[in-house]
């Protein structure tokens, strides 16, 4: 293989789940499959694609020693505020890039402007939590 098929391809098994998980975000249809995995065909817990529009999930790095990337939720260069939760909202083969999102106290979450990229290469694990429908993503 050469240098330009390495630069154009992406073995990751994280960024396979995240680009189903793209894709179910973009286009909320409903699926056969209802395993509750990660990559599960639908979002929410019923296949019900007009309930939910985001699969939030929470990123861990290489040697982070189990503890989340968390990213400030604003783009001031004084935010103190971080979050540890994100939603997936391009991939281009090993990037993603992710918008946070904060959680609120009744189990919702309320969407930023604050947004990061990050190479799935150095991404060892991610979680998904419970999909939800979120205003203005």
């Amino acid at each position: 293989m050469n240098n330009q098929e390495c630069k154009n391809t992406c073995d990751n098994c994280i960024a396979d789940i995240l680009k189903v998980i793209l894709i179910l975000q973009q286009s909320a249809t409903q699926s056969d499959t209802c395993l509750e995995t990660c990559d599960r065909g639908f979002l929410g817990q019923q296949c019900c694609p007009s309930c939910y529009n985001t699969r939030p999930i929470v990123l861990y790095t290489c040697g982070s020693n189990g503890i989340p990337l968390s990213l400030p939720i604003s783009k001031s260069p004084t935010e103190e505020t971080t979050s540890s939760i994100c939603r997936v909202e391009k991939l281009d083969e090993c990037c993603a890039t992710c918008r946070v999102l904060v959680a609120n106290s009744n189990n919702t979450y309320t969407s930023t402007n604050s947004f990061f990229t990050i190479n799935l290469n150095c991404v060892c694990c991610i979680r998904c939590l419970d999909d939800t429908f979120i205003e203005g993503v």
